[in-house]
């Protein structure tokens, strides 16, 4: 005869929830660096070091204002990271 036992709640595996895709601290990342000027390092995925202050993003681009070269537009997808330089002097 078989014992209907209920199953131990400690020893119970409870799926886990996928983390969120956005959390919205990207955007105030990116916001607070183009409000205060700061100087920033943008690595590219390709190696490539470029130096300014964030104008202005959207969900795929970035533009990085330059006072010694052209401004830029760009794509995240090809940013590897953005590290804020050491003086918070406008570029």
């Amino acid at each position: 005869m078989a014992v209907n036992r209920r199953p131990n709640p400690f020893t119970i595996k409870k799926p886990r929830s996928v983390p969120p895709a956005e959390t919205g601290q990207e955007a105030a990342f990116l916001r607070s660096l183009g409000e205060n000027q700061a100087v920033v390092t943008v690595r590219l995925l390709s190696g490539e070091t470029l130096n300014g202050w964030i104008e202005y993003y959207d969900e795929k681009m970035v533009r990085l204002t330059r006072t010694d070269a052209p401004n830029l537009f760009i794509y995240k997808e090809q940013i590897a990271y953005i590290v804020e330089a050491e003086k918070s002097e406008p570029a």
